[in-house]
């Protein structure tokens, strides 16, 4: 069965070469412009994994988890942050609300992201 990757984030070129990376690796890729969107979208196709940036226009990543956890059929989907911070009290607060893990995007390794895509969801 092909997992399905929610990609939640407003830079456009990122989230183009997120969509295609995971998709050579064998995962359906989608992709949500903002966080009004990504919620929507949650809903709608129910992802397998969450990729979440946190600041986007319209809705944040930490509502979008706010929003999320308090949907019973949705609540359990695991949520990695891709985000320009690594501020610890942003990672905190991201954990807080569930976050598996924490991509800093100036740091920025897409085998990095596949990797701790992979180690969440697996294909096998």
């Amino acid at each position: 069965m092909i997992k399905t990757i929610l990609i939640i984030e407003d830079e456009e070129v990122l989230a183009s070469f997120l969509k295609r990376k995971l998709l050579r690796r064998g995962y359906r890729s989608i992709v949500a412009a903002d966080g009004k969107e990504g919620l929507e979208k949650i809903k709608e196709i129910r992802p397998d994994l969450i990729l979440l940036d946190v600041a986007m226009p319209k809705m944040d990543g930490f509502e979008v988890m706010e929003a999320k956890d308090r949907i019973e059929e949705i609540k359990d989907i695991p949520i990695i942050i891709i985000s320009n911070s690594g501020q610890p009290v942003e990672i905190s607060r991201a954990q807080k609300l569930g976050a598996k893990d924490w991509i800093i995007k100036t740091n920025f390794d897409p085998e990095e992201v596949v990797g701790k895509v992979e180690k969440i969801l697996p294909l096998n």
